[in-house]
């Protein structure tokens, strides 16, 4: 039993606080206690997946009390693995934010939160605890959103309040019918009463029919996705990368251990109806999401829209039963998660150096920004996924997986997901290295058949001047996402061996 997976948690809450009492004192000390508070997280991240992946599963009982009468928190080389992700990407987005905002107190307090509840998410093995976080993650990312200018992020946040309330209301319903059924809210002892009571009773397939349904609307799985687009566009430049690389990949996390550890494969073995809903609802998000995305016109739903796909995918996995097809989606949401980061960095400098905000904006970009088009561009190839970046090697495990499970209509719709990614991803790359960049005219502004207009104000973007400064820790981070979008493809082999023991006994 290590102490070091409650400092996990705990580190993000009291640096929250600590930020929040701090503004009291003095304006603008927010961001240097996040920075503190975000290294030694991700410094205690790493120690935990070194041992989780290269000596034995960690493991903490809240209270001192006995496994399953306390609260479990459980590190093994998934959850380290979704630890490591968090605490990264949460550190690299706190130095993009320094520049681009927003800039309060309040905000980092929120931003540290929000940190903690995705933290909880990774490593908790208690189902109300998983409930609990999942509310810390939502309310910290509903204040997140409405940190943006105006009143189209406010209405965004109000939206995903909404809408993320619902889910989290299916997900609690679902959890009451699990201990109605078992009398028990540990994830491990759940699985072995769940087997007992029998798993094509009413009452578990009512369970797990709330759960996974309240999980897809935190994942934003088509058509339960409509909180995600407006949440991703209207907020803040940093808030967009954060949210969209964490939240619903560590809900979509959150999910594959309720299927796997809660309910067990034998479930779906034993409930063929609830296997292939979740494989009607994974093709018709991916097909759905990637259709949406190139429908749109504004850079950042374009890009919301292409997690509704990605998205769809890990559902596909877990539909399986594969140790390969999970191999696949535990490497697609690490991949997800920092390339889909990276691309709303990318589109922030982007729009924070031009004012550009949808796509025609994206003219002849490489002349004028050749750095952030090239990360942009490096970023866009890897989510369709050409080799060797580790977006193809997340779709090839799964794809493969596919295979070998004989499900070949999911396989069609596997191998069509890269050409619909590259049907909106393309038109972006033509734009920024095929084509002329707009005249400008007097005031800055770009030309337009209709007159002059600046980008920024086009199809609802943000109402912040077109044009601001951009460092070069922006830049930095944005290349070291493309670069890493890349460099991971090579280790997966090797990463598979670190976790095979995980996985194999989270598919038994």
């Amino acid at each position: 039993m290590s102490d070091l997976v409650p400092i996990a948690v705990a580190v993000p809450i009291f640096a929250s606080v600590v930020a929040l009492l701090a503004g009291l004192v003095r304006r603008k000390t927010g961001w240097h206690v996040a920075v503190a508070g975000s290294v030694v997280h991700v410094g205690i991240a790493l120690e935990l997946a070194r041992r989780a992946l290269f000596d034995e599963t960690v493991r903490y009982v809240v209270g001192g009390f006995t496994s399953p009468y306390g609260i479990e928190l459980v590190v093994d080389g998934l959850s380290a693995t979704i630890l490591v992700l968090v605490a990264v990407v949460s550190l690299g987005v706190l130095g993009y934010a320094r520049v681009a905002g927003p800039r309060s107190n309040a905000f980092y307090a929120a931003y540290l939160l929000l940190t903690a509840g995705l933290t909880g998410l990774s490593v908790t093995g208690d189902l109300f605890n998983m409930y609990v976080f999942l509310e810390i993650t939502g309310l910290a990312a509903y204040v997140l959103v409405a940190t943006g200018e105006g009143g189209r992020s406010a209405v965004a946040a109000l939206r995903y309040l909404f809408i993320g309330t619902v889910g989290a209301s299916l997900f609690l319903l679902g959890l009451g019918y699990a201990y109605i059924a078992t009398g028990t809210l540990n994830m491990v002892h759940l699985s072995e009463l769940l087997a007992e009571v029998g798993h094509t009773t009413t009452l578990v397939q009512t369970a797990f029919a709330f759960i996974v349904v309240g999980l897809f609307i935190k994942v934003a799985i088509f058509p339960l996705h409509t909180w995600q687009p407006e949440a991703y566009a209207s907020s803040p430049d940093s808030v967009s990368a954060l949210i969209s690389a964490l939240v619903s990949t560590v809900s979509a996390y959150a999910f594959v251990r309720v299927v796997y550890t809660v309910f067990t494969a034998d479930f779906l073995a034993a409930n063929p109806l609830a296997r292939d809903f979740l494989l009607v609802a994974a093709a018709v998000s991916i097909v759905a999401g990637s259709a949406l995305a190139v429908a749109q016109s504004e850079v950042k739903r374009m890009l919301a829209y292409s997690s509704v796909a990605q998205f769809g995918l890990i559902v596909a996995a877990v539909s399986l039963v594969s140790e390969t097809a999970m191999v696949g989606a535990v490497v697609h949401l690490v991949g997800h998660g920092l390339m889909k980061g990276g691309l709303f960095l990318a589109a922030g400098i982007v729009a924070t150096a031009t004012g550009a905000r949808t796509v025609a904006d994206y003219d002849g970009l490489a002349d004028r920004m050749p750095v952030g088009a090239g990360a942009f561009g490096v970023l866009a190839l890897a989510m369709v996924g050409v080799p060797p970046a580790v977006g193809f090697v997340g779709k090839w495990y799964i794809a493969l997986g596919a295979v070998e499970s004989e499900a070949w209509g999911l396989t069609v719709v596997i191998v069509a997901s890269t050409l619909l990614t590259l049907a909106y991803f393309a038109r972006l790359v033509e734009r920024m290295f095929f084509r002329e960049a707009p005249e400008v005219v007097a005031d800055g502004a770009d030309a337009t058949a209709e007159g002059t207009v600046t980008p920024a104000a086009a199809d609802g973007g943000d109402e912040s001047p077109p044009t601001g400064r951009v460092t070069l820790g922006m830049y930095a981070l944005v290349v070291t996402a493309a670069i890493l979008s890349v460099a991971l493809g090579a280790g997966v082999v090797g990463y598979e061996q670190l976790i095979e023991s995980t996985v194999t006994s989270l598919l038994s």
